[in-house]
């Protein structure tokens, strides 16, 4: 696995993307298709070669590299705090799962069974989203503390909701575990920033030229 600036760049823009759809799914009760299909396809792209090839494409991260670029950007009045939060404890969550063997070979056979239902299924159909649901529950959903998200009651108590943003933050800590891979660290998010951004802007003007 590549270790350079865009990837790291890159796997925490995947992060963010999918931090902002959750949040999106949670409030709106759906988000942009294009956007879900990327970061549902990322969970099972488990052995790239870089990066990019996790997501397709750069141009494929066009919201989660403009959200890194806000957030990190030091403007506090664009800062979204509740992003900030869910962005941080997904990578937390990560970072604890890496470090249990029992709960990775969980999360790795229910991935694998998912996987399997793509012969019958696209990868955003409510079938693969219901089976990484429940492969978010059973690993990731039991590490503590939670990951709490605030939303609409309506649509967080809707089942097919429900399994959409626990599908969402398991593709967040598929981005996650691709930013640890890629040498991405808490030190990288405290003396690296300015680096993520140069890095983000600059894939975002080679996609959008």
């Amino acid at each position: 696995m590549a270790r350079t600036n865009r990837d790291r760049t890159l796997a925490l823009a995947g992060v963010f993307q999918a931090a902002n759809l959750v949040q999106e799914v949670a409030t709106q009760g759906g988000c942009d298709e294009a956007a879900l299909e990327t970061c549902i396809n990322s969970v099972f792209n488990r052995e790239p070669k870089d990066a990019e090839t996790v997501y397709g494409s750069a141009l494929c991260l066009t919201t989660g590299l403009r959200l890194l670029n806000t957030q990190f950007n030091g403007q506090t009045r664009q800062r979204d705090m509740e992003l900030t939060k869910y962005v941080l404890g997904i990578l937390y969550l990560e970072r604890k799962l890496a470090k249990d063997k029992v709960l990775l070979e969980k999360l790795g056979k229910g991935i694998e069974r998912a996987e399997g239902q793509l012969h019958h299924f696209p990868p955003t159909h409510s079938n693969i989203l219901a089976s990484l649901a429940d492969t978010y529950s059973n690993t990731v959903s039991t590490i503590t503390p939670r990951l709490i998200i605030h939303g609409e009651q309506g649509f967080l108590t809707n089942p097919e909701i429900a399994n959409k943003i626990r599908a969402l933050l398991l593709a967040g800590i598929r981005s996650a575990v691709l930013w640890s891979q890629c040498g991405g660290s808490r030190l990288t998010l405290l003396f690296g920033r300015n680096k993520l951004i140069t890095e983000a802007k600059h894939i975002l003007n080679s996609v959008h030229s």
